[in-house]
């Protein structure tokens, strides 16, 4: 076994070692950074972005930062057939998952007293769709993302990533985008909510880096965005069963994503974790460059915890809220159901982590850093807004001068005299 498999041991660690979430989803330095060319693309609108874009390395002095509908379309029409049809065959199964969670939410009508209240979902006009575009370039993201709004309902479409690759236009092309904005990070993200170079949009959404995941949770109120979709993160847990062999590659594909992943592991067998760590030395050791050298870098990030037993293996995965749980046990959904802090849950060696990454159906942008605990994953309900009305009857009857003289009481309870009189109105006389 070479230096490189020696270091792809999992550090090990106890219960009381479990990263806590908040200190995942802060990072002062890149919301430092974040601040300042948000402020700066406020303040100089498409010149701001398009120097942060040259000085990042994104974008080439004299390229063109905003790509229209005929330069994605371009890029559709250029890529290898066979890669066009994966992506159209990827989109279709996203399209088709997103189109049945819209028609899972219906409007609602229910009587009140003097009348009628209901919500009606309705969605934004404007969506922005954040697709990475580092080391790897993601075209699977414009898909999730695009996809979603789309079948929310939303008009209008953008895209927005740094040094987008002929696919990933083609994947927007695909989707319905307008156009796509070629710039990342922090300037990408205000680029989209100021109307810098694309038009302004009410929602941005999709997975990205440190600065992309810092400007969109200092923008929050300018625009709307979905759950922390920071560094990516997996936990599997792993029954006395389980294939190691699995469980290796498993983490070794979250481990490539980026420097900042995090893959983790609880054994309920300690038994496994010596053939694991053998597992991924020697998976690590052939990978290419430069998936090996970013998979041995978070590496470093990740940890594994032999639980004592099943409960504290359970208690470790509500406590972690994992972006990613992968459930290698006997009974799986007995498992699923009894764990609530997940943003995405694969269930048995068969339901591969990458299957969910490169649409099977379900959406791929999940909540990062703990945020699991409170948020779900990307989907139509993003782009929607339950908008709630009322109608009513100024000769409404009994039921309705009943509840105009409690709205009037409740009212002055809490001294708003001219409430109370303005419900004391409705009443006829």
């Amino acid at each position: 076994m070479d230096g490189r498999a020696l270091s792809a041991r999992l550090r090990r660690i106890s219960f009381a070692d479990l990263p806590m979430p908040g200190a995942r989803a802060h990072d002062a330095e890149a919301e430092e950074t974040a601040a300042r060319i948000i402020a700066d693309v406020a303040s100089r609108g498409e010149a701001a972005v398009r120097e942060w874009a040259v000085k990042l390395g994104e974008l080439s002095p004299d390229a063109s930062l905003a790509i229209d509908r005929a330069g994605l379309e371009a890029a559709l029409g250029s890529l290898p057939k066979e890669e066009a049809r994966i992506l159209e065959s990827t989109r279709d199964r996203v399209l088709a998952f997103a189109h049945a969670q819209r028609a899972a939410l219906r409007d609602i009508e229910v009587s009140v007293p003097g009348g009628r209240a209901g919500h009606r979902f309705i969605p934004v006009s404007r969506a922005g769709c954040y697709a990475p575009g580092g080391r790897f370039p993601l075209p699977s993201s414009a898909i999730m993302t695009a996809c979603a709004a789309k079948a929310a309902g939303v008009k209008s479409v953008w895209c927005v990533g740094p040094k987008p690759s002929r696919a990933t236009l083609a994947a927007a092309a695909l989707c319905g985008a307008e156009g796509f904005l070629a710039a990342g990070g922090a300037q990408g993200i205000a680029a989209l909510a100021y109307g810098a170079g694309a038009p302004p949009c009410d929602v941005i959404v999709g997975p990205g880096g440190r600065y992309a995941a810092a400007a969109k949770r200092l923008l929050f109120g300018v625009v709307g965005t979905e759950a922390p979709a920071g560094p990516s993160e997996l936990l599997v847990i792993a029954g006395s069963g389980a294939d190691a062999e699995i469980v290796a590659a498993d983490l070794l594909a979250q481990a490539e994503h980026d420097v900042a992943a995090v893959p983790a592991l609880v054994l309920l067998d300690p038994g496994l974790a010596d053939a694991v760590d053998e597992a991924v030395g020697r998976r690590l050791a052939a990978l290419p460059e430069p998936n090996r050298s970013t998979a041995a870098t978070s590496l470093a990030n990740g940890w594994l915890l032999i639980a004592g037993d099943e409960a504290e293996a359970r208690a470790a995965a509500e406590r972690f809220a994992p972006e990613h749980l992968e459930l290698l046990v006997d009974e799986p959904r007995a498992w699923a159901d009894s764990i609530s802090n997940a943003g995405a849950v694969f269930l048995g060696p068969g339901s591969a982590e990458v299957f969910g990454d490169y649409g099977a159906g379900p959406n791929h942008c999940l909540p990062t850093g703990g945020a699991a605990r409170f948020a779900a994953g990307l989907s139509v309900l993003a782009f929607l807004r339950a908008r709630t009305w009322l109608e009513m009857d100024r000769a409404a009857g009994e039921e309705g001068r009943a509840l105009a003289a409690e709205a009037a009481a409740l009212a002055r309870i809490e001294g708003l005299e001219a409430h109370a009189r303005a419900a004391e109105l409705r009443v006829p006389r």
